[in-house]
């Protein structure tokens, strides 16, 4: 029995050898087939499909891309491919720009044979934990084959040729020539192609004269041409990028420990020459062209020939530049050095006009920050967005609000949130539309409140802000400004009421037109309906009623208009950093941003009334001259049985003279002007959070006295009426 075990077990450890030696011999055999095909496909691709690495020096740019007004009969911009490539031998350029160069792209550039392997890896480990091909650990020579040869587009086929391709570089030409090759050919940005172009450009010198620092500098460019541009609003960025770069030629030890220390204490940026291009609507030409870099890639865009058709209107646009330096002149004696203008056409989405700047080359405002679409605090400009999701909640224009002081609680800071009016009075009860329109900001947080701070925030999204990520940081003060946006986005939302709320969200190109005529893109409108007409109709009722507006600001404003129907909001930051006015009518949307570029406070009374609105009033008056007058639609008034919404309050507004305290009778009240009254309410004393469910006022839902601001409210109320503060002056 003990025998037949064994024999058992022997004949099974036999089995297992056997079946071993067959997997291994299999799979080798398979691996041998495998690497053969992998070999035979390789040769294939090297012999018969990528091109000849001699053809390098002959490959040439396909033509010079253009930029164009929308009519095609303006050049705003030409993007050169070799016309404004200069090229140089081996012996002018300087050792700090290949020892910076090869720093930046490709530190074991004259190690490997053309293709780095532990570059791939980690790139390749990188695209697959984010699931998309994103990095492709490309050596120098393998950027070179990239631009000559290939597209970007960026996918295996063309990682594998890119790769062929580097390899028979490689056995073509010496490193030398391949690096000499890659300086004179990459793109740096701004036009400039190959290292001469760039140090001319962006230094005015040539390459050999360049030091470390600077061509540290240079080497942080091609890979965001953009983004890192000198002349853009990324600065802060290149300069991190080129202290890396610094940093690892420390590492490689090539470069003396004194130029090292010079090359660090350096300030670089301070050595930029101002861009000498000719050029038009420059800052709205490097937004177009940086989104275009996102899409195509720079290499495209500078050697395709491309003709690209932008929505600008070239006579608004200079009309707006115009407007722009008159306002920043008259503005000197607020203290405001600069200005932003933004015009669009809300029907399709088409930025009509953007100057980010009063001069694009006056280095000593940063005229090369485009503030159109730089995040600045918008002060009241923002209220109607809060507005709006109430209404979209179930409240109306003529819902009733208590304009009294009000603790709000604790704002995040440990400090109990306490705003006041700009003019530190307060008007009792007052309606939305009267709040909104004279920009009074308690009712506004309290419109905030009832509308919700997320759902807010979420609104403004749906319209088209694209700055307010971080939730957490915003409390009831977002509704006075307290978010950063930007003057495009805002100008976009509010194209949303002047449209009906019919979104098309902005856009630059009209179309792009390739060198064989074929239209690559054609920009189509969206006509997305985010917003009920009925919403967008009672901000713009708001917005344009100069009536209600008139009670604080007057009635010979710049936002009144006789003969047409505009609706519009101003806006002003603490401390008078920032004023805006917004405002639209159903054909154009203009916004303007108005301040300093480094943030230094305006002068004390700098309101948006006063530095932003002539600016945007100046620029409106001219354009609505060539547009036809056209009128919002009229919102339709909802049926409720609840006061407060409808504004029909038990009780009635009494007004008395301010001089003798006489009562008015109510069919003289239209003979006297507000200031020459005040007023004494008597309805119910109690806040609307009393009457209705903040989240559902039009419904049957009870209200929430839980709600701890219900107790804020009241007692503020209650104060008040106890001290007798509506028996003063109706204040304006």
């Amino acid at each position: 029995m003990k025998n037949k075990e064994k024999i058992k077990e022997v004949q099974k450890s036999k089995d297992l050898i056997f079946f071993a030696k067959a997997f291994f011999r299999w799979t080798f055999f398979a691996f041998l087939a495998i690497a053969f095909l992998a070999v035979v496909f390789f040769c294939y691709a090297y012999f018969f499909i990528a091109p000849k690495a001699k053809e390098l020096p002959s490959r040439m740019s396909k033509g010079t891309t253009v930029i164009y007004d929308r009519t095609g009969n303006h050049v705003l911009y030409e993007i050169y491919g070799e016309e404004n490539r200069k090229i140089l031998s081996h012996d002018q350029i300087p050792d700090v720009v290949r020892v910076a160069t090869i720093a930046a792209e490709d530190a074991s550039f004259y190690e490997h044979h053309g293709v780095d392997i532990p570059s791939i890896l980690r790139a390749l480990e990188i695209n697959i934990r984010n699931s998309q091909f994103q990095q492709g650990g490309s050596t120098i020579t393998q950027q070179l084959a990239r631009n000559v040869f290939l597209d970007r587009t960026k996918n295996l086929k063309r990682k594998f040729l890119e790769t062929i391709i580097a390899f028979k570089l490689e056995i073509k030409f010496s490193k030398d020539e391949i690096l000499d090759f890659y300086l004179n050919q990459i793109p740096y940005g701004s036009n400039a192609y190959g290292i001469q172009s760039a140090s001319q450009t962006f230094f005015g010198k040539d390459a050999v004269d360049l030091t470390l620092d600077e061509a540290a500098l240079l080497a942080a460019l091609p890979k965001a041409t953009t983004f890192y541009s000198p002349f853009g609003n990324n600065k802060e960025n290149l300069i991190e990028r080129q202290k890396t770069i610094l940093e690892q030629i420390e590492k490689l030890g090539v470069v003396d420990e004194k130029m090292m220390v010079e090359a660090f204490d350096a300030n670089t940026i301070s050595k930029i020459v101002s861009p000498k291009k000719n050029i038009e609507a420059p800052h709205f030409v490097f937004y177009v062209k940086e989104l275009l870099e996102k899409e195509y890639g720079d290499s495209i865009l500078e050697t395709e020939g491309l003709k690209i058709y932008t929505t600008l209107d070239y006579d608004m646009q200079k009309r707006a530049e115009e407007s722009v330096r008159q306002g920043v002149e008259r503005n000197k004696e607020y203290g405001a050095s600069n200005a932003a203008l933004v015009a669009m056409n809300p029907k399709n989405g088409e930025v009509l006009a953007m100057v980010g700047s009063r001069d694009y080359f006056d280095t000593t405002i940063d005229g090369q920050v485009n503030v159109a679409v730089s995040s600045r605090q918008p002060g009241s400009s923002f209220k109607p967005l809060a507005y709006a999701k109430a209404f979209e909640k179930g409240y109306q224009p003529e819902t009733l609000l208590w304009d009294v002081p009000i603790n709000f609680g604790p704002d995040g800071s440990g400090k109990n949130y306490m705003p006041n009016n700009y003019d530190g009075k307060f008007r009792g009860l007052v309606s939305m539309r009267q709040a909104l329109a004279t920009s009074l900001n308690i009712p506004a947080v309290e419109t905030l409140y009832l509308a919700g701070i997320d759902e807010t925030i979420s609104f403004a999204e749906r319209l088209g802000i694209s700055t307010l990520g971080n939730r957490k940081r915003f409390g009831l003060s977002l509704v006075l400004g307290g978010g950063e946006v930007k003057l495009l986005d805002m100008t976009s939302a509010f194209s949303v009421f002047a449209n009906d709320g019919v979104k098309n969200s902005s856009t630059v190109i009209r179309k792009i037109i390739d060198q064989d005529g074929k239209i690559v893109r054609e920009n189509v409108p969206q006509n997305e309906n985010v917003l009920n007409k009925q919403i967008a109709r009672k901000i713009s009722s708001i917005l344009s009623d100069n009536t209600a507006r008139s009670a604080v600001f007057g009635s010979a404003t710049p936002l009144a208009f006789k003969d047409r129907q505009v609706a519009a909001k101003t806006g002003t930051t603490q401390e008078f950093r920032d004023a805006w006015t917004i405002g639209y009518t159903p054909n154009i949307a203009v916004g303007v941003w108005v301040g300093n570029n480094d943030n230094v406070p305006m002068k004390y009374g700098s309101d948006g009334i006063f530095v932003a609105a002539p600016l945007w009033r100046n620029f409106l008056d001219k354009e609505l001259a060539f547009l036809p007058k056209e009128e919002f639609g009229s919102y339709e008034k909802i049926v409720s049985s609840k006061p407060m919404i409808t504004g029909r309050i038990s009780g009635e507004i009494e007004y008395y003279k301010v001089t003798s305290g006489k009562k008015i009778s109510g069919d003289k009240i239209d003979k006297y002007k507000a200031s020459e009254m005040r007023q004494q309410v008597n309805p119910e004393k109690h806040s609307i959070l009393y009457y209705v469910n903040k989240d559902f006022p039009l419904g049957p839902e009870l209200p929430n006295y839980n709600d701890p601001m219900f107790f804020r409210w009241e007692e503020a109320l209650n104060k008040e009426f106890e001290s007798s503060l509506f028996n003063g002056e109706l204040t304006q």
